[in-house]
């Protein structure tokens, strides 16, 4: 692990005056300090308390509250558990939209802090805690501050985006809380989203390890962030047979090792080099005994891609792969597969207004641009219903010890980066709204 580019990480007036800052930055930070305990305090709360994927009905119950107590126009259920809540400004203009999702993981916290996950088997592994608290304390922040919004803000609390199982069959999530109309009424002009990372690859590096993206700093992707991210499940159908007599039967478990090994060739074989692919077989199941020869092997796995017709082209790949193998054994196949994520495509103009903002706040060099990730993300969906901005918010802290990338049982974050959220997506928004139509 290589140590982060800047020289400056955290200690913010080593790179920017006072003189630099404008009135509205300055009355900001002032108010997002006073602010600061108590958003630890719901951070933490928060994840103590994680819920998994459209189980969130704590969570939401206390984002509602928060909001209602502000005197924000709330609405709650909304894609099963999700809250949508509008905040009028002083002055008439767009709206804009600040997305939160607020699902965790089915992982085993094995970090021993005082907040620690006191739901076994269940951890907010992916910083949606701190998601969730930024938007909260933006919340605060511009209705404490409601002369500096020159619009409308709705917040959008999202849940299920950590995904479904493979046999859930409708719409969840960001796509979900769009079809129920959550990005109408008001439409928003731009759309922002903050995702927490302890590590990332700046454009500037000149090796392919990920750096520490500390509390202080936020890296961003113009155009394609991440990637389409699909689920597939296949089942091989042979023939069983005692284990003496492979003859007799069709080896569905050889059959499988076969095809796992020619679905990668789509990859090294059949793809330009120059185009990103990942397919991973995540899970293998199949046979009763070792002396059996197995009938059914269930495979279940992920493809990740940019380009959405290139996606198609694999699907036909692996279809004609698959066709191929099995009849030449005399076995069957079936497929599943289902597109889940489309790619983030950030929008370049709204990056370009935002960016100066970010750099006056934290520094030159604690505004990175990354590399695109291959992760999937649901953003994506509202991103497609307006321009917007996902970025990233660096979390670790070296002496801190929270270096774990995310979806790990050791992950956490360095709660000051609760003060870089909240003041960034605060100069985005209100950059948003003061803008020219």
């Amino acid at each position: 692990m290589k140590t982060p580019l800047s020289l400056c990480l955290t200690l913010l007036p080593c790179l920017i005056t006072a003189a630099d800052l404008t009135d509205r930055d300055k009355l900001f930070a002032s108010s997002v300090n006073e602010m600061f305990p108590k958003l630890v305090e719901i951070r933490r709360d928060i994840h103590m308390h994680p819920e998994l994927s459209n189980e969130e009905e704590r969570t939401a119950a206390l984002v509602a509250e928060k909001l209602k107590s502000l005197g924000l126009e709330v609405k709650t259920g909304v894609a099963k558990h999700g809250v949508v809540a509008l905040l009028k400004g002083s002055a008439d203009g767009p709206c804009v939209a600040v997305r939160a999702d607020m699902d965790a993981l089915p992982i085993k916290e094995l970090r021993s802090v005082p907040y620690r996950s006191q739901n076994p088997g269940v951890m907010h592994a992916c910083g949606h805690d701190v998601h969730v608290t930024c938007a909260l304390g933006l919340a605060e922040l511009l209705t404490k501050h409601r002369d500096q919004v020159k619009g409308t803000v709705k917040f959008l609390f999202q849940p299920a985006e950590e995904a479904m199982p493979a046999t859930f069959k409708g719409d969840w999530g960001a796509k979900l809380m769009v079809a129920e109309g959550a990005m109408d009424n008001p439409r928003p002009v731009a759309v922002f989203g903050l995702h927490t990372s302890s590590q990332v690859q700046p454009v500037e590096s000149t090796d392919d390890e990920a750096h520490y993206l500390k509390a202080g700093q936020l890296a961003y992707t113009p155009g394609i962030d991440n990637a389409n991210s699909d689920r597939f499940q296949i089942t091989i159908h042979g023939k069983m047979a005692h284990g003496s007599s492979p003859h007799k039967g069709v080896d569905a478990i050889a059959i499988s090792a076969e095809a796992i090994m020619a679905l990668q060739m789509i990859k090294s074989r059949q793809t330009n080099t120059r185009q990103p692919l990942v397919i991973s077989i995540g899970m293998i199941n199949g046979g009763q005994r070792e002396n059996i020869i197995a009938e059914k092997v269930e495979l279940g796995g992920t493809v990740r891609t940019y380009d959405a017709t290139f996606r198609d082209g694999v699907i036909e790949q692996m279809h004609r792969i698959l066709k191929g193998i099995t009849e030449a054994h005399g076995a069957t196949y079936e497929m599943e597969y289902r597109k889940t994520y489309p790619s983030i495509i950030n929008d370049k103009p709204l990056i370009e207004a935002t960016l100066p903002s970010f750099r006056r706040l934290f520094g030159e060099k604690n505004v990175m641009e990354a590399i695109p990730g291959m992760g999937g993300e649901d953003f994506s969906f509202f991103a497609q219903v307006s321009p917007g901005f996902y970025f990233r918010l660096g979390v670790a802290n070296e002496e801190k010890g929270m270096t774990a990338g995310g979806h790990t049982p050791m992950y956490d974050c360095d709660e000051e980066s609760i003060k870089t959220g909240v003041q960034a997506l605060a100069a985005a928004v209100c950059d948003r709204l003061n803008a020219a139509p």
